[in-house]
């Protein structure tokens, strides 16, 4: 296990190259710039539909308006995890020492995520799809979860469950020159200064587990396999389908039965939950959650 000195040094490297490698969107992106017609903001094969006898019935022009609002729909989800996580971790530093790395390192990553939900925001308002917002069950369960969920291994688990699963995806979005110039460019920002803020959980996670009563363990797993299955099941709002003329309901049942979608979830969780059973995030309880999220196989 890393010690005190070395986690120190670990975290004056992250505020260091917080400094060097930082974005502005505002400079960084020409929000001027027109969005260009017919260009697609997913590759077919991320479309929660692709595959489907659904799919085959849509024009070219119905699926990449349905990539585009799912998308939309992810980014959405994104800011609403990114103003919690920055909810968790202000309530985290409160009455911590503001001299101390850790404190400093976690504002600075609060920062990095305010210019990141301003980005993500004037995206999907740029792109046309703004409208699929978090529901009001959700915005409740958020509100609870930064109030009351414990400090601790499941606060940073939720953090990478997200920022990793999302991450992976923007790799190949950014490297997909056949996308909206505009997704790949917020995707690359976003997973440049997000691989700092992952070193950070997963440091922070490691050294946590390492310390944690086995009962207290136990419970934060649990409230981690939740947090997969809730974040799974909103993803993708249902909204996006009616967007493009579909019954809603039956194009979300459809979707979350198909083989094609089911493995990009699975992709995308990988990485995060072989780093999640390597520290004993993962186990029991919640091992049938987490099935039931799709991230595990």
């Amino acid at each position: 296990m890393a010690t005190g000195t070395d986690q120190t040094r670990a975290r004056g490297r992250l505020l260091t190259a917080s400094a060097r490698h930082s974005y502005d969107p505002d400079l960084d992106i020409d929000w001027s710039a027109p969005v260009p017609d017919g260009v697609p903001s997913l590759p077919e094969h991320r479309v929660s539909l692709y595959g489907t006898p659904l799919w085959q019935r849509l024009t070219p022009e119905q699926r990449i308006a349905l990539g585009t609002h799912e998308w939309c729909s992810i980014t959405r989800f994104g800011i609403w995890f990114e103003t919690l996580l920055m909810r968790m971790l202000l309530r985290d530093i409160y009455r911590r020492d503001p001299g101390s790395d850790y404190v400093q390192y976690a504002l600075t990553e609060i920062g990095d995520e305010t210019r990141h939900s301003i980005m993500f925001a004037r995206e999907v308002e740029k792109l046309g799809a703004s409208q699929h917002a978090p529901g009001t069950g959700l915005l409740r369960l958020g509100a609870l979860f930064g109030a009351v969920a414990p400090r601790g291994p499941a606060m940073f688990a939720a953090t990478l469950l997200t920022e990793e699963t999302l991450d992976r995806l923007q790799r190949e979005l950014m490297a997909d020159e056949t996308l909206q110039p505009l997704v790949r460019m917020t995707s690359r920002i976003h997973v440049v200064e997000e691989a700092r803020h992952v070193t950070f959980a997963r440091t922070e996670l490691a050294r946590q587990v390492a310390v944690t009563s086995r009962p207290t363990l136990l419970r934060h797993r649990q409230l981690t396999a939740a947090a997969a299955y809730v974040v799974s099941a909103n993803l993708i709002h249902p909204g996006v389908y009616a967007a493009v003329g579909l019954d809603p309901r039956r194009a979300r049942a459809l979707a979350r039965a198909n083989p094609y979608h089911r493995e990009t979830l699975r992709w995308m969780g990988k990485p995060v939950t072989d780093f999640l059973t390597e520290v004993g995030m993962i186990g029991r309880p919640g091992r049938a959650l987490w099935r039931r999220s799709g991230f595990l196989a």
